[in-house]
C-alpha cells in the first residue's frame, strides 16, 4: 500500500451508512487491526485520489465506531472521542467525513455540529438520498453548507451516487470551520478560558468537553498535573457537568430545529413504509422466535447441502496432488515432509473454505438487511431472564463467526455485570473454527440422508450450534445468581430500515473473513502440521530400527508384505515422539472414548480449534502406508479399534468428540482477549477450568451412554 499523505476519519451515527461509504472509497484496500491500547476493531483503508491539476493524493481512511454524540456512554464510544478531541493522538485526522442519515437529519446534525465546533476540517455527507426521495424530503444542500460552514454532499452510498463528488471534495484543501455552531464559551467563560490555557487548545468546545469527560481521560492522554489543574478550575467555578451537558443538548437541538426549518421541506405525500408491517411479523412475541429458528435452520441446511460438492472436489484434488507430488519427488525425508506435513496441513485448511464462505455470507446478509438488530430486539426479554440483555445477542451471534471480535463487541454493553457474563459465555457459541471439526465428524458418523427434503447432516449441525447457545444461556443464568451487582440495566437500540443487501459489501466481507481464516489460522495450522510431522516421523533412540528388525524375523515370513508394512507404520507412529505424547494423556481421555491419536489433536488444537483437522490429516498421512489417494475422511472411516474390532469412529466417539469441542476452551486467542478485556487472570482462568470441566463431563456422559 502507498504511504498516506492525508488521514481522514469517517464519523457518524450507527446505521447511517458510514461503513458503506468507507467501502466505496477504499474497495479492497482495507485492513483490520486494533486501536492502540484497546481491543476494539478498527478498519483502515487506502485510496489514491486525483486532484483537478492531476496531482495524486494518497489517502488513509479510518472507519471509527458509530456514535450519537461526543459524550461516550460505553467503551467503544470512547474511541471517537479520544481520537477527535486529542490533537496529540496518533490517529487524530487531518479531516473528518461526517456521514448523516438523510431520513433522520435532526439527530444526525447533533453529532455533526459537535465535530464542527472542534474546529476540524469537515465534509458532511448526507446519505440515503433514495430513501429521502421515497419520504418526500427535499433538502437545500447549499443553504445547509452555508449555515454550517462546511461542504455538503448528498449521496446514495449503496449505489455509488455522489461518490465522485465526495472524492473531488477531498482533493481540495478543506478549511477549518470558522463558524461556531454553538457559542459554548458563554456557558462557562472562566472554565473554558482556563482549560484552553492549560491544554493549549484553540477550540472552546474541545476545552468544554475536557471538563465534561475528564473522568475518562487517561494520564497517557493528558499529564496528571494538567488534569488536576482542570479539576481545580471546575471546582473553583462550580462547574456542574450534568447541567452543562443538558443545557448544551437543549440549545443545540433548538438551533438544529431552526436549521431544518430553513433547509428541509416535505415536497409530497409520504410514501408508505413497509418496515412497520414487516416488524409486526418478524418481531412478534411468538412468531419472532419461530422465524429466527427457521432462518437458522435454512442457513445450516444450505451450508451442508451446497458446500459438500466443492469440498469433495477440493479433498479429491488434494488426494490426487499428494499422489503426483509423492511420485515426482525422490523418496526420502523431503518427500515425506512435503506430502505428509505441508500438503496434509494445507488440505485441512483449504477444504473448509466453501463452508466458511457460506457461513459468513449468511451472517453478512442478516446484518446488511437489518434483521440482526431485530434478533437483538426479540431476544432481549428472553436474555434478561438469564442475566443478559438484548445487546448481548450481538456478541453471541458474532460468536458464531469468531469469539475474539465478539468479545471485543461487548464494550457496547454499559452494565458491568451483563458485560462480564456475556464475555464469559460467548466462547460457548459454536464459532467458525469449530465448523471444520463438526463437518468432518458429522460426515463420519451421520449418514447423508434426506427425510422429507431435510438433510440429516445439516440438522445435526444446527443442533450443535443450538447446544452451544443453550450452554451459553444456562451458564449465564448461573453467573447471574453468583455475581452481585446493584447497577441497573436498560436496553435501547435503533432498528434500522430494511434494505436490500449490498452485494459488493457482502463480497468484501466474505473475502476479508476467508483471508483471515486462510492466512491467520492457516499459518498456525501449517506450522503445527510441520512440527507434528517432525514429532511423528522421529523417535527416541533406535525405536524405528528395532520395529523394522522385529518384522524381518522368520515368524512373519508368511504374512503378506502389505500387512507387514501397515504394522510397521502403525508401530512407528506409536513409538514416535508424537505417539509418546499421545500415550501419556490416553489414560485421562480413554473414559470419554478418545485414543492417543485424538489426544495429540486435542493438545495441538489448544492453539486454535481448527488445527484438529490439520493434525488428524498429518497423523493419518504419516501412518497410511503411503496410500495418499485416500482422503482424510476415508482414512478415519477405515480405522478399526484394536480392542473391539469395530470402526474407531462410532456414533458414541463422534458425538463425544463434538461435545468436547463444543464446550472446551481450545483457543488461546480467546483466552488472551478475555484477559485483556477483564484486566486480569481471574476470569479467563475460571472460564478455562469451567469450560474444560463442562466439556469432559458432557463427553463422558455421551460416550458411556452410547458406547456399544
Amino acid at each position: 500500500m502507498p504511504s498516506a499523505s492525508l488521514h481522514i476519519a469517517l464519523v457518524g451515527n450507527p446505521n447511517s451508512g458510514k461503513s458503506t461509504v468507507f467501502n466505496a472509497l477504499t474497495g479492497l484496500n482495507q485492513k483490520v487491526a486494533n486501536f492502540p491500547g484497546v481491543t476494539v476493531d478498527k478498519k483502515i483503508g487506502t485510496a489514491t485520489l486525483t486532484a483537478e491539476d492531476g496531482k495524486k493524493i494518497d489517502v488513509e481512511f479510518i472507519d471509527l465506531p458509530g456514535i450519537y454524540s461526543l459524550y461516550p456512554k460505553s467503551i467503544d464510544e470512547e474511541i471517537p472521542f479520544r481520537i477527535l478531541c486529542d490533537p496529540n493522538n496518533e490517529l487524530h485526522p487531518d479531516a473528518v467525513i461526517i456521514v448523516a442519515d438523510g431520513t433522520n437529519l435532526k439527530r444526525n446534525f447533533f453529532l455533526c455540529s459537535q465535530v464542527i465546533d472542534l474546529k476540524i476540517p469537515v465534509v458532511l455527507v448526507i446519505n440515503m438520498a433514495d430513501m429521502m426521495r421515497d419520504k418526500g424530503l427535499q433538502v437545500d444542500f447549499e443553504v445547509v453548507s452555508k449555515k454550517l460552514g462546511v461542504p455538503v454532499i448528498p449521496m446514495n452510498a449503496r449505489k455509488g451516487e455522489g461518490l465522485e463528488e465526495l472524492r473531488k471534495a477531498l482533493t481540495q484543501k478543506l478549511p477549518v470551520p470558522q463558524i461556531d455552531f454553538l457559542d459554548i464559551r458563554s456557558y462557562a467563560p472562566e472554565v473554558v478560558d482556563g482549560i484552553c490555557a492549560t491544554i493549549n487548545s484553540s477550540s472552546h468546545y474541545d476545552a468544554f468537553l475536557a471538563a465534561n469527560n475528564l473522568h475518562i481521560i487517561t494520564d497517557f492522554e493528558m499529564q496528571k498535573f494538567k488534569k488536576d489543574k482542570i479539576r481545580e478550575i471546575c471546582e473553583t467555578h462550580q462547574f456542574d457537568s450534568r447541567q452543562m451537558q443538558a443545557r448544551e443538548s437543549i440549545e443545540r437541538y433548538k438551533k438544529i430545529s431552526a436549521l431544518m426549518n430553513d433547509t428541509v421541506r416535505q415536497t409530497g405525500a409520504l410514501r408508505k413504509s413497509y418496515t412497520h408491517a414487516i416488524d409486526n411479523v418478524l418481531t412478534h412475541r411468538i412468531f419472532g422466535y419461530a422465524i429466527f429458528l427457521a432462518i437458522l435452520f435454512i442457513i445450516f441446511q444450505f451450508i451442508f447441502a451446497f458446500a459438500s460438492y466443492p469440498m469433495e472436489m477440493i479433498d479429491t484434488g488434494f488426494a490426487w496432488l499428494n499422489g503426483k507430488v509423492k511420485d515426482a519427488l525422490p523418496a526420502g525425508i523431503i518427500n515425506d515432509l512435503v506430502v505428509n506435513g505441508i500438503l496434509a496441513g494445507l488440505n485441512g485448511i483449504v477444504v473448509f473454505i466453501p463452508q466458511i464462505a457460506l457461513l459468513f455470507f449468511f451472517i453478512a446478509i442478516l446484518e446488511d438487511t437489518g434483521y440482526m438488530a431485530r434478533a437483538s430486539f426479540i431476544m432481549d426479554k428472553l436474555m434478561r431472564r438469564f442475566g443478559l440483555n438484548g445487546k448481548s445477542v450481538i456478541p453471541l451471534m458474532s460468536g458464531v463467526a469468531c469469539a475474539v471480535p465478539a468479545i471485543m463487541s461487548t464494550r457496547t454493553i454499559q452494565n458491568w455485570k451483563e458485560r462480564i457474563i456475556t464475555i464469559f459465555v460467548t466462547p460457548l457459541m459454536s464459532c467458525s473454527a469449530r465448523l471444520p471439526v463438526y463437518t468432518l465428524l458429522i460426515a463420519l458418523i451421520i449418514p447423508n440422508h434426506y427425510y422429507y427434503g431435510i438433510n440429516l447432516q445439516g440438522m445435526v449441525l444446527m443442533l450443535m450450534y443450538l447446544i452451544g447457545f443453550i450452554a451459553a444461556i444456562g451458564s449465564a443464568y448461573v453467573l447471574k445468581k453468583l455475581i452481585r451487582a446493584k447497577e441497573r440495566s436498560y436496553f435501547m437500540m435503533e432498528l434500522p430500515l430494511y434494505r436490500v443487501p449490498r452485494w459488493s459489501t457482502i463480497g468484501l466481507h466474505i473475502i476479508e473473513k476467508v483471508k483471515v481464516f486462510l492466512f491467520d489460522a492457516g499459518k498456525v495450522i501449517i506450522s503445527i502440521s510441520i512440527i507434528l510431522w517432525v514429532l511423528s516421523s522421529f523417535a527416541p533412540g533406535n525405536s524405528f530400527k528395532t520395529i523394522e528388525e522385529k518384522y524381518r524375523k522368520p515368524e512373519y515370513a508368511s504374512v503378506p508384505a502389505q500387512e507387514i508394512e501397515r504394522k510397521i507404520q502403525s508401530e512407528k507412529l506409536e513409538s514416535s515422539y508424537a505417539g509418546i505424547m499421545g500415550r501419556v494423556i490416553e489414560p485421562v481421555i480413554k473414559p470419554i472414548g478418545f485414543d492417543w491419536k485424538i489426544g495429540i489433536a486435542l493438545v495441538t488444537s489448544f492453539a486454535a480449534r481448527e488445527v484438529f483437522v490439520g493434525t488428524m490429516s498429518t497423523i493419518y498421512s504419516v501412518g497410511d502406508e503411503g496410500k495418499t489417494q485416500f482422503t482424510l475422511k476415508q482414512k478415519m472411516q477405515n480405522e478399526l479399534n484394536p480392542e473391539t474390532g469395530l470402526p474407531r469412529y462410532t456414533l458414541a466417539v463422534g458425538l463425544s468428540l463434538m461435545l468436547f469441542y463444543a464446550f472446551a476452551m481450545q483457543c488461546m486467542s480467546t483466552v488472551a482477549v478475555v484477559f485483556r478485556e477483564t484486566k486480569g487472570s481471574r476470569w479467563p482462568l475460571i472460564q478455562f477450568i469451567y469450560m474444560f470441566a463442562l466439556a469432559y463431563v458432557s463427553s463422558l456422559v455421551a460416550y458411556q451412554v452410547l458406547k456399544p
